[in-house]
């Protein structure tokens, strides 16, 4: 029970990636709210579902107060929210450059400029910013999410250092997924699975709970050393 007592905000939370996440936290013992724009597509009585558009200001406003007023506090979000919408730049149209730029990019920033300060006032809390092996390394037809997923790097090295001003002990780190196993990918055809598999050193794709894994080492105080790094889950891709 690592976050016995803790109270986790997952952006994105509804399936995939952060429902993995939502769940494994409540495992651990955290009340967890589950924002998203959809309704949760499962069960679990310590996930709260809550519906969030991270690019309304208004509405990020009213879910952190919503949060505030029930839990008092936030000590875990994570930055989970994101889309993809993808062509070579030559092709790429303004909308479609924005829209990434708002879900991926503003919508971290828009919850993060809530959170951060009230647990900087606190003493203490955990930020895990989800970016990408694209915000990493890039990615052919992905200009607007590898910009997004590398400016969410900067953000967390950034945040990392003024967050802990003042003895606020807010650690803010980053885990950039590989190829993982979510419903994106399982309408993908098996030739390109197996090719994105063979581009790892572990010769496959990952499970939304092996990044669920390591934002709960990220949340829990086993990570109290570690801020503004990092972490790749990839199982050494090699794009």
């Amino acid at each position: 029970m690592r976050l016995e007592g803790k109270v986790a905000l997952v952006t994105g939370g509804a399936k995939g990636l952060g429902q993995a996440m939502a769940e494994t936290f409540a495992r651990e013992g955290a009340k967890v709210i589950a924002a998203d724009m959809s309704d949760l597509t499962y069960s679990n009585e310590n996930v709260e579902g809550v519906k969030l558009d991270v690019t309304n200001v208004e509405n990020v406003q009213e879910v952190y107060d919503y949060v505030i007023e029930k839990y008092g506090r936030i000590d875990i979000l994570v930055n989970n929210a994101g889309v993809t919408k993808d062509a070579l730049t030559r092709k790429m149209t303004e909308e479609a450059w924005d829209f990434v730029i708002d879900v991926n990019l503003k919508g971290v920033f828009n919850l993060t400029k809530l959170v951060g300060p009230q647990m900087q006032a606190n003493g203490g809390g955990s930020i895990i910013n989800i970016s990408s092996v694209v915000g990493v390394y890039g990615n052919i037809g992905q200009a607007n999410y590898a910009a997004t997923k590398a400016g969410v790097i900067g953000l967390t090295k950034t945040w990392a250092k003024e967050f802990a001003m003042k003895g606020g002990n807010v650690r803010v780190n980053a885990i950039a997924p590989g190829y993982i196993m979510t419903d994106i990918l399982k309408t993908v055809p098996q030739d390109l699975l197996d090719k994105f598999a063979a581009l790892t050193m572990l010769g496959r794709l990952g499970e939304p709970h092996e990044i669920a894994n390591g934002a709960l080492f990220l949340a829990s105080d086993d990570a109290s050393y570690l801020t503004g790094q990092v972490i790749e889950i990839n199982g050494g891709m090699r794009l």
